[in-house]
């Protein structure tokens, strides 16, 4: 059983596990890579000058890749439901269970509807950590705007969820911030790729 599941593999849900990942947190992401990144090049992204979607893309997957994430590459959900302990995830190749879901499917509301989450206006209705009203189940990005489908702003929709599970489960609120002094303990050679 994992902590985190993070369905989808934009700027948000791989946000999201980058963030849970690094602080300890065991996740698995289901990354169907049918983000919108790859029809993209990112001009209006702070700190980065100019990069095409796919290559931002890839240095995310590698970044949450060296922090132990689980990623499920080309492994589709089909269903998401509330169970016991948390949520089971189930795909045509099992079925997956965790403490909390982080739903990042885009524009693709599906599996909100199915998890029993609000709606407000057709968009899942969430606060402002992203919890949506079925408790330990988050949205992001694009499912939770009209209109609104920036990258920037979708990273930083996982990145609110993401401290947001982690403030409940350290028990405070929690900050991922990181200093220089220990950018090579944290990152080591990750440092030096991306």
């Amino acid at each position: 059983m994992a902590d985190v599941i993070v369905i989808g593999g934009g700027p948000a849900g791989l946000t999201t596990a980058l963030f849970t990942a690094k602080n300890g947190l065991s996740t698995t992401v289901f990354d169907t890579d049918e983000t919108w990144m790859h029809k993209a090049h990112l001009f209006n992204y702070p700190g980065i000058g100019s990069v095409d979607g796919s290559d931002f893309m890839e240095t995310l997957r590698t970044q949450v890749d060296h922090f132990a994430a689980e990623r499920h590459q080309g492994e589709e959900v089909t269903d998401v439901s509330e169970s016991d302990d948390g949520f089971v995830v189930a795909t045509d190749d099992g079925e997956y269970e965790a403490d909390y879901v982080v739903l990042a499917t885009g524009a693709n509301r599906d599996l909100a509807e199915a998890l029993g989450c609000a709606f407000d206006d057709g968009i899942v209705d969430v606060d402002v950590t992203m919890e949506t009203s079925v408790e330990g189940a988050y949205a992001t990005g694009a499912m939770v705007r009209a209109e609104e489908w920036q990258a920037v702003i979708s990273a930083g929709d996982g990145a609110a969820a993401a401290l947001n599970i982690l403030s409940n489960e350290k028990g405070e609120h929690y900050h991922d911030f990181d200093v220089p002094a220990d950018a090579e303990s944290t990152f080591g050679t990750l440092v030096d790729e991306v």
